[in-house]
């Protein structure tokens, strides 16, 4: 698979990588047998960039991604974050120095590794000078712990004054065909900076596939029957554009999947979408959008079938911790 670089310290990750978040929670019940399957699959295809946090499955996703790469760590371009913590039911957010050495430490104690290639700050607490957590993040870097840093959804301000810091080297937020507030003032700061973005929910939760169920066919632990772009009449409307997106994938002979991680990476060079999956056939689909290039026409369509304020409903019931 093609590389591309995430910021101006020359991180070079795979143009497509794998977000192993679902494999451990969120999307119903975890199969860790297959889960590695997925990840050694990515492996051989080339996609050698993965995506986790200490916060998905309470540190058992980044246990099992590091059981998973053992005896591949050199093939991988590693990537965690830390700032959600969980006790029980309850979360905050902890942005402080002395947390995120001790979270670090956690890392790579679970991960089994003696570095993280991308270090991310994955939500920020404004309580926390962003200068204090990203000070600490770049210490981090001097010991060798990590060898780069990135930050999640966090505003145009906030990115510029970080960096201001340290250099920055990604900026994970979502986005999709579904999801581009970023665009306005996000993308292009990030662009200014030399910041590349990783795009999260690229196919916006399973939406912009075929497949996507009803909320209530879903799991009863599946956190998307409770999504507010997932229930109600939201679901009705965003339902009838991704069928709009389908119509253009068909003409193509493309998935919808496909065709909406294809117009993901006509973006721009500095844009890496992160698309999970714990399935070898949805992985298999994805990692075969790397090689479309969609015509301008089709890009023109698909925006057009998709205008950037015409999805309904917030992304998330509540969205704590996140900067626009």
């Amino acid at each position: 698979m093609n590389r591309r670089t995430l910021g101006r310290q020359g991180l070079q990750v795979s143009a497509l990588g794998l977000g192993c978040m679902g494999m451990s929670e969120f999307y119903g019940q975890a199969d860790e047998k297959a889960s590695i399957a997925v990840i050694h699959r990515s492996l051989d295809l080339g996609m050698n960039f993965l995506d986790t946090a200490d916060m998905y499955g309470n540190g058992a996703n980044e246990e099992l991604v590091g059981r998973a790469i053992r005896d591949r760590r050199d093939e991988v371009v590693l990537a965690t974050k830390f700032g959600v913590r969980r006790d029980g039911a309850t979360r905050s957010i902890e942005n402080s120095p002395e947390y995120i050495r001790t979270a670090c430490d956690a890392s790579l104690r679970r991960l089994g590794v003696d570095h993280i290639d991308l270090y991310y700050l994955h939500r920020r607490n404004p309580d926390v000078p962003v200068e204090e957590s990203v000070g600490a993040m770049a210490e981090l870097v001097r010991q060798g712990k990590v060898r780069h840093l990135g930050l999640s959804e966090v505003s145009a301000g906030t990115l510029r004054r970080a960096y201001a810091t340290h250099p920055i080297a990604a900026l994970q937020s979502e986005y999709s065909l579904f999801t581009r507030g970023l665009e306005a003032e996000i993308r292009p700061t990030a662009q200014e900076l030399g910041v590349g973005l990783v795009a999260y929910s690229p196919i916006s939760r399973g939406l912009l596939t075929s497949a996507m169920p009803q909320a209530g066919e879903l799991a009863d632990d599946d956190f998307r029957r409770h999504m507010p772009r997932n229930t109600g009449r939201n679901a009705e409307h965003n339902r009838a554009l991704a069928a709009g997106v389908q119509k253009i994938a068909d003409a193509a002979g493309l998935t919808t999947a496909q065709i909406s991680l294809a117009w993901l990476l006509a973006q721009g060079e500095d844009v890496v979408p992160i698309p999970g999956t714990k399935r070898l056939a949805y992985l298999e689909e994805n990692a075969a959008a790397a090689d479309v290039r969609l015509t301008p026409e089709q890009l023109d369509a698909l925006v057009a079938a998709v205008p950037a304020d015409a999805v309904r409903g917030e992304r998330y019931p509540s969205m704590h911790g996140i900067e626009s």
